[in-house]
């Protein structure tokens, strides 16, 4: 199952803190790959796979800071994909993009969850009710 499809179905189960746990630990990383696959029938894997030299590869840990680059030798100088080099590095562009639309949702998401638990918490404590999420023993420990 993708991780879209699990996180929605961890929503609609009511498991919200186990599909924003999900949702963050996909969101740390992405990989940018750019390829260009043959034609050919002998080629590895039956072409799921590129050739050696043949892809640009770019992975961005936006936990880390970590900026990863790997060029094909086909990429460079005179090499029969230049042209292609522009197009990867528009896609790394784009994908910074995304990455800072989605830690702003993020952040509006988890704004809007705090006030939710915090207006729950305070309606359920003004009512004499039990709390919200219960206290943590070593008894009942809190997840």
């Amino acid at each position: 199952m993708g991780v879209s499809k699990e996180f929605k179905e961890q929503l609609k189960a009511g498991k919200v803190v186990e599909a924003l746990t999900l949702a963050l630990s996909e969101a740390i990383e992405l990989e940018i790959t750019t390829w260009v696959s043959s034609a050919n029938s002998d080629t590895p894997a039956g072409g799921d796979q590129p050739l050696p030299g043949h892809s640009m590869r770019t992975r961005i840990n936006i936990v880390d800071g970590d900026i990863e680059n790997e060029v094909g030798s086909e990429f460079l100088g005179n090499g029969s994909y230049t042209e292609l080099r522009e197009f990867h590095l528009e896609q790394v562009q784009e994908g910074r993009e995304i990455i800072q639309e989605n830690l702003a949702n993020l952040q509006q998401l988890f704004t809007v969850l705090s006030n939710t638990l915090s207006q729950m918490q305070t309606s359920r404590l003004s009512s004499n009710s039990q709390p919200l999420f219960p206290p943590s023993t070593p008894n009942n420990p809190s997840e």
